[in-house]
């Protein structure tokens, strides 16, 4: 797949996860069963979930969690792949 590519999908890709106040430890493991069934997964961060924290700080911990890595981060939004 083409760098192009790989970017429209990702554009074009809808937040199926969304993180909120309870923070990223109940997300992880749904994280990682959309991963086992998709290559990419968008996830929102919510503001109160951030808590004084960064997108790319959280979003790093949740893909150590999940087994996955971060391939982009923009706004509060962040894409995984496994």
């Amino acid at each position: 797949m083409s760098d192009k590519d790989r970017r429209q999908r990702i554009h074009e890709l809808d937040a199926t996860l969304r993180v909120g106040k309870q923070g990223i430890d109940p997300v992880a493991d749904e994280l990682s069963n959309q991963l086992d069934d998709r290559d990419l997964v968008k996830v929102k961060f919510l503001r109160s979930a951030l808590g004084g924290t960064t997108t790319e700080d959280e979003a790093d911990e949740l893909a150590d969690l999940a087994g996955g890595t971060v391939v982009q981060t923009r706004g509060h939004t962040a894409v995984f792949e496994r």
